[in-house]
């Protein structure tokens, strides 16, 4: 299971609570090169005028902080369900597919409220662009750590 853990760790940019100790120290140099390389990706799939530039990275920068602290509770979860994985109860169970739930519609309704906001700087296809880069990024990471973590038994 810590296999899977690390795993996760290496797998969700922007996702990762500051770990105690070295390990920690660790992860946060793994989470600050993934999202560097994160930030390379959009750069290259993008093109902007200066302006457009000046006004989205800071845009970007502060939509990445929205999604780390939601993120941050999915690492929770990952956490929690890792622990509780061999002495899952009904309600552990519950709570956890719950708050999954709840960090999902939090994430679709945060990106929601900074589309127009790209919109209103970039104009609405490179918007939708940008919007679908994420989105790839997103779905390769959700596939690895699907992939990853097991599916629970009763």
């Amino acid at each position: 299971m810590k296999k899977v853990l690390l795993i996760a760790l290496f797998l969700i940019p922007g996702s990762f609570l500051m770990a105690q100790g070295q390990e920690g120290n660790y992860v946060e140099v793994m989470r600050s090169v993934l999202s560097t390389e994160k930030k390379a990706a959009i750069a290259d799939v993008m093109t902007f005028t200066k302006e457009e530039n000046d006004a989205f990275w800071p845009l970007y920068n502060e939509l990445q902080q929205k999604l780390y602290d939601i993120n941050t509770t999915r690492y929770n979860l990952i956490m929690e369900f890792a622990e509780s994985f061999e002495k899952m109860s009904d309600e552990k169970a519950s709570s956890i597919m719950k708050s999954y739930m709840d960090q999902e519609l939090k994430e679709m309704k945060t990106r929601k409220s900074y589309y127009p906001k790209f919109e209103k700087i970039i104009g609405s296809k490179k918007a939708l662009r940008y919007f679908q880069a994420e989105n790839k990024i997103r779905v390769m990471v959700d596939f690895e750590l699907a992939s990853n973590i097991p599916l629970f038994e009763e």
